[in-house]
């Protein structure tokens, strides 16, 4: 194995939209940054390109792709939970979750759409050819298309009972942000900073984080 400078910490199994962003920057608070999200992977051309590897069945180099990151959460790396629990075996798992019906509204008017949408946006061929990928992910992960709900919502109950049947419970926090600190901060070992729970990215904050890149 490749020596890693930072071991990731924190591994997110939870889908797109169940908090992640606000959850980012609570790790960041708590001193687990930096952390992977999905806000990484677009802007960055060696991030696409490791991405683009794993998501067309090339080899993981997960070293290489969280090299100096603390914590992993969102998509695309929630999407390999499995092997990120055998690859850091140290790391907690963070099972982020909302009431479903409430993540299908908020998935279906941002990622949703823009799975659905984006070849018809004037995209760099690059983002086009990763959400090509990004896309055929999720399908996969529904076994169906990426607006098809009831595949969505049961997709979402298998991922949380996935979780919950392979992890160790003293390794997993099943989190929602709605909680704010205490859970979190309890499981981790940390104090509760003295500062609200970050609450970022909703559904007008998406489409206004697109457009800026």
């Amino acid at each position: 194995a490749l020596p890693i400078c930072i071991a990731l910490q924190i591994i997110g199994s939870g889908f797109g939209r169940t908090g992640t962003r606000s959850l980012k920057e609570a790790l960041h608070i708590l001193g687990f940054g930096p952390c992977h999200h999905m806000d990484e992977v677009l802007p960055s051309p060696e991030q696409r390109a490791l991405w683009q590897g794993v998501l067309t069945g090339g080899h993981a180099d997960w070293a290489r792709i969280f090299s100096g990151y603390r914590a992993q959460i969102d998509w695309p790396g929630a999407n390999f939970w499995r092997e990120l629990a055998i690859a850091y075996p140290q790391a907690t798992v963070i099972h982020s979750v909302r009431p479903e019906e409430s993540w299908w509204k908020s998935y279906i008017s941002t990622i949703g759409k823009l799975m659905a949408e984006f070849r018809e946006m004037p995209l760099p061929s690059e983002i086009s050819a990763l959400m090509e990928n990004l896309r055929s992910m999720v399908e996969k992960t529904f076994g169906s298309t990426v607006d098809d709900k009831a595949a969505g919502l049961a997709a979402y109950r298998r991922r949380g009972d996935q979780v919950r049947a392979t992890i160790a419970p003293e390794r997993l926090i099943v989190f929602d942000v709605a909680q704010g600190w205490e859970p979190l901060c309890s499981h981790l070992g940390v104090r509760i900073p003295d500062q609200p729970f970050p609450r970022l990215n909703s559904t007008d904050d998406f489409w206004a984080g697109l457009q800026s890149r």
